[in-house]
């Protein structure tokens, strides 16, 4: 299968980090529509669409030059974890919980694409579509082989490709295993993968696996950037510091902030940070002016931060209203 042409959208973020320009990623999605009371049933994508799109336009208006789909965590094991097994789904499970994932990545992609039309940006802003670890992204004991993981992957990306993102981008991988898996499904779709990587405290991936060999067989493996997010800034920043040292491509970060405060009903699982106040917008965007200077092309934000903290990095960064920084 040969890859679709390159969108218009697709080659002006390749031809900015080509010439070594910063591109700016948006904020979380999640979090920050959990913090505005939104339910978290179905992602919110089809009781609460409009709030959906209300906060990719926010961070749009922010600066943002890629906007990711609303899917994190977002698979069929979401569903059928709750359940004795597949038949068991069937016999008492809600009407179109087999199909709901499809649908659901159908409706995230129709909305940030609706977002960037109402913004008249469709030519300079990319749509990533978002697949995450099937399991829990702080659970790295839980994550399946690489094996087990592919098909599932595989059947994500094809879905992705079909709604027509512009590439992938495989966010918070806490294993090599799966990671490799989840880079095999996109470009086996010819799709474009930006590979992220969840890290510990020690400064490896969350699973134990050295981020430098995470990030050498990312780039073998054909992934167009490696980055590293979901940790708190200081920690990215000593990522970034050493991956400047190893990454022979695009590399970049993107932080949470605040402390994780775990859901006490996992049915509906509501992915909350607080205390964020401790990283305001003007000190997030001084923290990631030192990834840049570090070699780091790409950056944004992960849970806590919000349109204000894209805001400020577009300002720190010089591409606000969607200007090329320079």
């Amino acid at each position: 299968m040969m890859r679709p042409p390159m969108t218009a959208a697709r080659e002006t973020i390749r031809r900015k980090i080509q010439r070594g320009e910063p591109v700016l990623l948006d904020g979380p999605m999640g979090s920050e529509l959990v913090r505005r009371g939104v339910r978290w049933r179905k992602h919110g994508l089809l009781t609460d669409a409009d709030a959906v799109l209300r906060l990719h336009q926010e961070y749009l208006a922010a600066g943002a030059q890629v906007l990711r789909t609303n899917t994190f965590q977002l698979n069929p094991r979401v569903y059928l974890n709750v359940f004795r097994s597949r038949e068991h789904m069937r016999h008492i499970g809600a009407p179109g919980l087999e199909t709901l994932v499809p649908r659901l990545i159908a409706k995230s992609v129709e909305l940030a694409r609706e977002a960037k039309r109402n913004a008249g940006r469709e030519d300079d802003v990319a749509i990533a579509g978002v697949i995450s670890p099937l399991e829990h992204c702080f659970r790295p004991d839980l994550a399946p082989s690489e094996d087990a993981s592919f098909s599932e992957h595989a059947e994500m990306a094809k879905q992705f490709a079909g709604a027509g993102v512009d590439f992938l981008l495989a966010e918070s991988m806490n294993t090599i295993g799966e990671a490799r898996a989840a880079l095999r499904a996109g470009c086996e779709e010819n799709l474009p993968v930006w590979v992220s990587f969840v890290l510990g405290p020690e400064g490896d991936l969350l699973g134990g696996e050295p981020l430098e060999r995470a990030a050498k067989e990312m780039e073998d493996g054909g992934a167009e950037a490696v980055l590293v997010n979901c940790a708190p800034p200081g920690d990215l920043t000593h990522a970034i510091e050493r991956m400047s040292g190893f990454c022979r491509g695009p590399f970049g970060a993107f932080a949470h902030i605040g402390k994780f405060s775990p859901p006490s009903w996992k049915f509906e699982f509501h992915p909350q940070f607080i205390e964020t106040e401790s990283w305001p917008p003007g000190a997030y965007a001084a923290e990631a002016r030192r990834w840049l200077d570090a070699g780091a092309r790409i950056v944004g934000g992960c849970c806590g931060t919000g349109p204000e903290h894209i805001r400020s990095l577009a300002a720190a960064l010089g591409a606000g209203n969607g200007k090329s920084a320079r």
